[in-house]
C-alpha cells in the first residue's frame, strides 16, 4: 500500500472526518461567542459601570514618550511594552461563556445517553405461582 492510500484511509476515518468538522464548528462557534462578548455583553457592562472601554485598560510597562496618544493600539505600534488586562478581561469573560454552553451541550447529552431504569420484573403467571407452592409443599413433606 503507498504512503497515498494510507493518508487517504487515516483521513477517511470516521474520527478524523469527525474532528474536522468539530473544530470548524467550533472556530465558527468561538466567533459567535466573542461578537456577543464584545458587541453586546462588555458594552452592557461597561454602560453599568460608567462609561468603561475594557479594549483601552492597560498599564504601561515603559515611559510613554511625548506624542503617542494613551490608547493601547498607539501604544503597541510604539514598542512600548503594556499589560492589557482589559483584554484579559474580554477574554477571560469568552472563555466563561464559551465553558458554560459546552457544560450545558455536555450536560444534555449526558441527560440523553443515560439508560433507562430497568422495569422492575413482571408478576409471574398464576399457573407458576402454584407450581411454586406445589413444589415447595413437596419439599416439605
Amino acid at each position: 500500500m503507498s504512503m497515498m492510500q494510507e493518508f487517504k484511509a487515516f483521513a477517511m476515518r470516521g474520527n478524523v472526518v469527525d474532528l474536522a468538522i468539530g473544530v470548524i464548528i467550533g472556530a465558527a462557534f468561538g466567533k459567535i461567542v466573542t461578537s456577543l462578548v464584545e458587541d453586546i455583553i462588555m458594552p452592557l457592562v461597561s454602560g453599568a459601570i460608567g462609561k468603561l472601554d475594557f479594549s483601552n485598560l492597560f498599564v504601561v510597562l515603559g515611559s510613554l514618550p511625548e506624542g503617542v496618544p494613551r490608547t493601547l493600539d498607539a501604544v503597541k505600534k510604539a514598542g512600548i511594552p503594556v499589560l492589557a488586562y482589559g483584554n484579559f478581561i474580554t477574554i477571560l469573560v469568552n472563555f466563561i461563556i464559551l465553558a458554560f454552553i459546552i457544560f450545558m451541550v455536555v450536560r444534555q447529552i449526558n441527560r440523553l445517553n443515560k439508560p433507562e431504569p430497568e422495569a422492575a420484573p413482571a408478576e409471574p403467571a398464576e399457573d407458576v405461582v402454584l407450581l411454586r407452592e406445589i413444589r415447595d409443599s413437596l419439599r416439605n413433606r
